[in-house]
């Protein structure tokens, strides 16, 4: 255990070779390679995700590496620059735990504070990818519209000052502007979060920047740059203290931020980068035409029941999902979930849709997981319209009921009253945090009074859902049932075999 010690050795290019010989680490040598891809929002899924595969190409081309930034917080920078970038992989299962030390991380930049070197590198002619995880809230739109929030605080600023930015979107058009300037071709911006048709919505976001900022430069972007669309699927629970003591005795040496992570891993993407991608569709991904299938079963199957067994979960006083899906009533109404949303999709063909509901409720019950529900409720106003309003919408179109969706939607609005059912505060983390808190502290602990004043921001459920009564009845009555019986019999009730 004196790998555990915090005078150990770190983790770092010196001591990969001591690691113990279970522990997989990069066979190709590192000092050979160089910055191919900028990412933007270096968090975990992306650790656990997108380099990851990248770690797996640079063995046979080392031009690939990424330099990597944070937008605000300098943490992940402080824990892996004293590691030259390396992290350690774990991937959890019931049978057991895999490390492996990824080394596709260059370097870790704060955008705050070293904005001038970040720009640089995006500005260097060598990147020909800048790839974002900056979850939905980076991208200051609009989530019922995908438009650009042109009223943003943030966007006002970086339209004022626009060689200093602080937003995705600004920083991405200087780079822009200055390779337009220094006669190079611009990169392909690979968006990597989770908001449908992503690709389209992170084009007419930057399109709408950068000709506010500039009318030539606004067409420029507009007919040179190029964003596909990814669909990305790797359930990654936040690492905790207890990862980093056993990981590092499993080392011999200290990792400062290893990432946890399950078996199973998917990147689906829009093949078209004009100015060159690493060979991806050979350790494992799938290069298509068409995104938009895949997408929208991962956003309405997956993450729509995960968030939905999030919010109740939690108000059933559940820390974990797996702890959740132990019971029945919880994993039935997953399932029953899955077969309410199934009607509303496009399945890509050759898909065995009935073996990949299966697959997700396995992953949903992994028990090394540990994926926290308060994790997975964060920024809940973002993630709705693409999880559960847009299959609702589908639902009501074809005249079929709600009933396990619109729990869902009731599940997120107890939770944002920041209160649950023990009286005891949430700690709701969501950019419309105050807003909805307002609105629930005027409204007071009424299904009747609640639910149609948060249905009322548009921002959220736009116009039409607003004005559809059978939405309003159905989350109304959905959320009554929550006040008056708790989330485990409410969702034992939708989840009954006779629905």
């Amino acid at each position: 255990m004196s790998g555990t010690k915090a005078n150990a050795p770190r983790l770092c290019n010196a001591t990969l070779a001591a690691l113990p010989a279970d522990i997989a680490h990069p066979a190709y040598d590192r000092s050979t390679v160089t910055a191919g891809i900028v990412h933007l929002g270096i968090g975990a899924f992306h650790r656990a995700h997108q380099a990851v595969y990248v770690d797996d190409v640079l063995a046979d081309d080392p031009s690939w590496g990424i330099v990597a930034a944070s937008l605000r917080s300098a943490d992940t920078r402080d824990a892996l620059s004293p590691q030259g970038g390396l992290y350690t992989l774990s991937v959890r299962s019931g049978a057991g735990e895999a490390l492996r030390v990824i080394g596709s991380v260059m370097d870790v930049l704060v955008a705050s504070e070293a904005r001038e070197p970040l720009l640089e590198a995006m500005a260097n002619p060598r990147v020909r990818i800048v790839s974002l995880t900056i979850t939905e809230k980076g991208y200051c739109h609009d989530p019922a519209t995908g438009a650009l929030n042109e009223s943003h605080p943030d966007i006002r600023d970086d339209l004022q000052t626009p060689d200093a930015p602080k937003t995705a979107p600004g920083l991405i058009v200087e780079a822009l502007a200055r390779r337009r300037a220094a006669g190079a071709p611009p990169f392909t911006v690979l968006t990597c979060d989770n908001l449908p048709a992503n690709g389209a919505v992170v084009k007419r976001i930057l399109d709408r920047f950068a000709a506010l900022r500039d009318a030539d430069l606004g067409a420029y972007v507009a007919g040179e740059l190029a964003c596909p669309s990814t669909m990305v699927d790797r359930i990654t629970p936040a690492t905790t203290d207890a990862d980093l003591v056993s990981i590092a005795a499993r080392l011999g040496v200290r990792d400062a931020w290893p990432v946890v992570t399950e078996p199973f891993s998917q990147w689906v993407i829009e093949d078209r980068f004009p100015a060159g991608r690493p060979p991806l569709e050979n350790v494992g991904a799938e290069l298509v035409a068409d995104v938009a299938p895949y997408e929208e079963m991962k956003l309405r199957l997956l993450n729509g029941a995960h968030s939905s067994l999030a919010y109740l979960g939690y108000l059933a006083g559940y820390v974990f999902v797996d702890e959740a899906m132990a019971g029945p009533a919880f994993d039935r109404f997953a399932a029953t979930l899955m077969e309410e949303v199934t009607p509303t999709l496009n399945v890509p063909a050759g898909t065995d849709l009935a073996a990949y509901k299966r697959s997700l409720l396995e992953r949903f019950r992994n028990p090394a997981l540990k994926h926290r529900t308060w994790q997975i409720c964060m920024d809940g106003s973002q993630k709705l319209p693409q999880r559960l309003l847009g299959p609702i919408r589908d639902r009501l179109a074809q005249g079929a009921p709600i009933d396990c969706l619109a729990l869902g939607v009731a599940g997120w609005m107890r939770y944002v009253t920041g209160i649950d059912e023990k009286g005891e505060p949430i700690d709701v983390r969501d950019p419309l945090a105050e807003l909805l808190r307002d609105i629930a502290d005027r409204a007071g602990p009424s299904a009747e009074r609640l639910a149609p004043a948060l249905i009322a921001v548009e921002e959220i459920f736009g116009a039409d859902l607003a004005a559809d009564p059978r939405f309003q009845e159905a989350v109304t009555q959905a959320l009554a049932g929550l006040y008056e019986t708790g989330a485990k019999r409410a969702v034992a009730e939708v989840a009954s075999p006779r629905n």
